[in-house]
């Protein structure tokens, strides 16, 4: 299963500048998903995080697989997850390994740890041509209207 862009726009509340991920396949309900960003130099944080050689900020690569698991626990709840929004809770372990920029297809791999309810866990890695860049681990909230 996959979701195109309209149907993360369904799930989740962000809209550019701020979301972040493109598509999303692999799509085990409930379980596991891979999400996609394709990296440009159109974004808008580039011009001013290192003009001379764009990086994409470490916070918005874990905001992105974030938005990535939160795509896949709004589809599990289905209607439990209407009008409610996914929130951080915290972030574990986050580690660094490469500089994203332009050109980059970032792709947000998640799997569930802990879920099915209120409170979620995932194993989140952010991959660059196979090469991991990124990984942590996120705990999130389904939260009110």
């Amino acid at each position: 299963m996959e979701f195109d862009i309209q149907k993360i726009m369904e799930s989740i509340p962000h809209r550019y500048p701020f979301l972040l991920v493109d598509k999303v396949v692999d799509v085990v309900s409930g379980e596991s998903a891979t999400g996609i960003k394709n990296v440009t130099i159109n974004e808008p944080f580039f011009p001013g995080h290192f003009p001379q050689k764009p990086v994409m900020p470490g916070v918005l690569i874990l905001e992105a697989m974030a938005q990535t698991a939160g795509v896949l626990a709004v589809d599990f709840l289905g209607d439990d997850a209407k009008g409610k929004v996914v929130y951080f809770m915290g972030i574990d372990g986050a580690k660094f390994r490469k500089p994203v920029g332009p050109g980059d297809r970032l792709e947000m791999k998640v799997q569930k740890t802990r879920g099915g309810g209120a409170v979620w866990k995932f194993d989140a890695q952010a991959f660059v041509d196979g090469e991991l860049v990124t990984e942590a681990k996120l705990t999130a909230m389904l939260g009110g209207e």
